[in-house]
């Protein structure tokens, strides 16, 4: 996992004009940077299956910060697979400036790293503020955002297919259908963010005192799978100068009662 990062970050640099296929460039200049661009996507694959690894050698509870993990991982897959489609410079010639690319990159920036932080506030919610939120308000809010992002970005793959550019102010009625379907969908989206901050007021006024640690499942704390990281040791939220200096982490062995 961390070579891959190492070799995104690396490779970041030298796939630029990736972005650049319709300027004019020599064919030698295209497929070295179509050669780079595909390359870029063996190490973002292996970071997806780290992660479903990740997952596979868990214990895995479906709840609200679960579900938006897999779907970021769901999601960033599929933006990743578009990017290798726009990567070849052949194609790219006929996707850029598309509804194509408006597809792709939301699915990777803008849903990916949405999801993603949706993931880390349900975690750390009841850490930052010292109440639980309503865990079955958060599962509609995933399944909302899931369903309207999909609806409203998903068929742009099709709209771009069919030579539908970017930055325009209107359309041919050709390309209604799927236009419909897009905006349908962000009325869905954003009805989630609606209930995203519904969740939010419930979560601070239900007065519903977060546990010590709301992702323990074990059974007992003999139990081995009972386990505290340094943020659920101390209380919710934490104090002023929790740790005066940084605690030293020693590996225990734990003996079932």
């Amino acid at each position: 996992m961390v070579y891959a990062m190492v070799s995104i970050g690396v490779l970041g640099f030298i796939v630029w004009a990736h972005h650049m296929y319709t300027v004019g460039m020599d064919v030698t200049t295209r497929a070295y940077f179509t050669a780079t661009t595909m390359v870029i996507a063996v190490p973002t694959g292996i970071k997806i299956f780290s992660w479903i690894a990740t997952m596979w050698g868990g214990s895995i509870h479906l709840k609200t910060p679960m579900v938006f993990a897999i779907g970021f991982v769901f999601l960033f897959t599929i933006g990743g697979l578009t990017g290798v489609v726009l990567s070849n410079a052949g194609l790219d010639l006929a996707f850029h400036d598309s509804y194509y690319v408006v597809g792709h990159f939301h699915y990777v920036l803008s849903m990916g790293a949405v999801f993603s932080m949706f993931a880390g506030y349900y975690y750390w919610i009841g850490k930052m503020s010292g109440f639980n939120y309503p865990e079955n308000l958060g599962i509609i809010h995933f399944w909302c955002t899931f369903v309207g992002v999909n609806c409203t970005f998903f068929p742009q793959h099709f709209l771009g297919l069919a030579g539908m550019p970017r930055r325009i102010p209107d359309y041919p009625d050709a390309y209604a259908g799927w236009n419909y379907v897009s905006s349908f969908g962000s009325s869905i989206s954003v009805f989630a963010i609606l209930l995203f901050f519904v969740v939010t007021y419930e979560t601070l006024t239900n007065m519903e005192k977060c546990p010590v640690n709301p992702w323990a499942f074990a059974t007992s704390s003999a139990d081995p799978k009972f386990e505290f990281t340094l943020e659920w040791i101390v209380g919710s939220p934490p104090s002023f100068h929790t740790f005066e200096e940084l605690p030293i982490i020693k590996d225990t062995d734990v003996v079932k009662a």
